[in-house]
């Protein structure tokens, strides 16, 4: 006899974006506000646009000094990110405790040392093999490979915060956030885990990453636009610093602890393949389908990248079949996060369901006003390369105002 898979529950977030520190401080200024307004650096990496983090105090989660100089912000942001999930979710700082909860990474590559790459380009430009040799002999350390590892982010969570169950890394941008998502929500559906932490981190300021994806052509540039307000003319990703984890739990597990749940996770799948217009619609069209979301209730929370014909592609789909609910670009507010804007969707979905909130319209000029608030919430994200992503969130009981 097959096994009834096991209800979902989101117990933890950890928010950490340009909007703030923590889920309360994202939907009192995301919620608390006609028209929310993003914060955005334009003068520090123009023509380009980026979605700065705030100020932080790391050792309220990070204590030890030694760890966090070893760490990036990439690094820094996640651990911090992760530390702020399990506290929300009450789990308990013993080793004992930790060491049950499993840990689902998404997670891209480290931060480069800046000064040694232009020096080696510098001296390439000369045409003078031996210097260039001498240099990347020289100059180059094992521990700035080492610093580069992805799962280096899933390390410094165990050691800061004594997560030491099963850990798994994923790498692919928008991908990994879905993959890492999906595998924690089936492996606590399916029995094989019994609370997970997941998630992921982007820092958005950093020189050589805006470089690689100007050279893509991705980067919108001059005249900062709303996601929805992008056209084929003028469109483009603007980057943003973004932590965001979850703690995934099994119903049971929650109760027998007394963890209160934000919402459930009712269905949460992704897919990828080509990206000609008409497979893409398909696809989407597909995994929005299949989630069995309907039109009553619902908030819809677009992860869209901002690159206009797949933006417009993910609107249409959205709009065509939710024709009612109140749809949102969050990228517009949060910026672009690649791995983490997954995640974040979903925590932002969660909370939203929890306090009995629809967020108000981050563009007022293609976005709707919600009729009520939501007992339902659908996330998308469609990578700006590659992957697509649904994940259908449910209300847990009664609305409040604050969790606890």
């Amino acid at each position: 006899m097959m096994q009834t898979p096991r209800d979902v529950l989101v117990t933890g977030i950890g928010l950490v974006s340009s909007l703030g520190e923590g889920i309360e401080a994202h939907l009192d200024r995301l919620a608390g506000q006609a028209s929310p307004q993003p914060v955005i650096e334009t003068e520090r990496f123009a023509p380009y646009f980026v979605h700065p983090l705030p100020a932080i105090d790391w050792s309220q989660q990070i204590p030890k000094k030694g760890d966090q100089r070893q760490m990036e912000t990439w690094q820094r942001l996640g651990t911090y990110a992760a530390g702020l999930a399990l506290a929300d979710a009450n789990v308990a700082p013993d080793e004992a405790t930790r060491s049950t909860v499993d840990m689902i990474v998404a997670a891209g590559g480290g931060e480069r040392d800046l000064a040694v790459d232009a020096l080696v380009m510098e001296r390439a430009r000369s045409g003078d093999d031996a210097l260039v040799n001498e240099t990347l002999m020289t100059e180059l350390r094992p521990t700035l490979f080492l610093a580069q590892l992805s799962n280096l982010l899933a390390g410094n969570i165990s050691i800061v915060h004594k997560v030491t169950g099963s850990s798994r890394t994923f790498m692919g941008e928008e991908g990994a956030g879905v993959s890492a998502v999906m595998t924690a929500a089936a492996r606590i559906a399916h029995g094989q885990s019994e609370i997970c932490l997941v998630g992921g981190a982007f820092s958005a300021e950093r020189k050589d990453l805006l470089f690689n994806y100007e050279m893509g052509g991705f980067l919108m540039k001059d005249e900062w636009r709303p996601v929805f307000g992008r056209t084929p003319d003028h469109d483009g990703l603007a980057v943003g610093s973004v932590g965001a984890f979850l703690v995934l739990e099994a119903a049971d597990h929650a109760r027998e602890r007394g963890a209160t749940a934000y919402a459930s996770i009712s269905h949460v799948v992704g897919d990828r393949g080509r990206r000609d217009p008409e497979s893409l619609r398909h696809r989407l069209e597909r995994l929005v389908a299949a989630s069995g979301a309907e039109d009553d209730d619902l908030i819809v929370l677009s992860g869209a990248s901002g690159i206009a014909e797949l933006s417009m592609t993910e609107r249409e789909i959205l709009r065509s079949r939710f024709p009612g609910a109140a749809l949102r670009s969050f990228g517009t507010v949060l910026g672009h996060s690649f791995e983490a804007q997954f995640p974040a969707g979903i925590a932002l979905a969660a909370a939203a369901l929890a306090r009995g909130v629809a967020f108000p319209p981050f563009d007022g000029r293609v976005e709707n006003d919600a009729v009520s608030a939501p007992n339902w919430a659908l996330v998308t994200a469609v990578g700006h390369v590659q992957a697509e992503g649904v994940c259908l969130l449910q209300s847990v009981g009664g609305h409040r105002e604050e969790r606890r």
